[in-house]
């Protein structure tokens, strides 16, 4: 089964975009799953590299380069990472600046599309 996810929220101040991500990394692990994450709005801001959390709090970043290992292809709305004066050097290796029609591609390619 194909699965896509797709991440509004800010990486801190709320939860939605760490529980998304929590059940990416489940599905992952999943056999027989395949998966793509897209950021928008100020869910880009997830994928900026040098994120420094307190000892025992969960760091988005890392769970982003988690995903990158499982070869799950990570794409950050270039509109939204324009709007937020970000470039693709801004980026944790694995994601990538990606498009609205990437996002369209991507949404007609899974079986289950699911937002947070």
């Amino acid at each position: 089964m194909r699965f896509l996810i797709i991440l509004n929220d800010p990486p801190y101040g709320t939860e939605r975009s760490y529980n998304g991500l929590r059940l990416a990394l489940s599905l992952a692990k999943t056999e027989g799953t395949e998966l793509r994450v897209f950021l928008m709005a100020d869910a880009v801001f997830c994928a900026k590299p040098g994120q420094k959390t307190p000892d025992g709090y969960y760091n988005i970043e890392r769970m982003l380069r988690g995903l990158a290992t499982k070869d799950a292809p990570i794409g950050a709305c270039g509109s939204c990472m324009d709007a937020r004066g970000m470039s693709d050097a801004d980026l944790v290796p694995g994601a990538h600046h990606s498009s609205m029609a990437e996002l369209t591609s991507w949404t007609l390619w899974a079986d289950k599309v699911v937002t947070f």
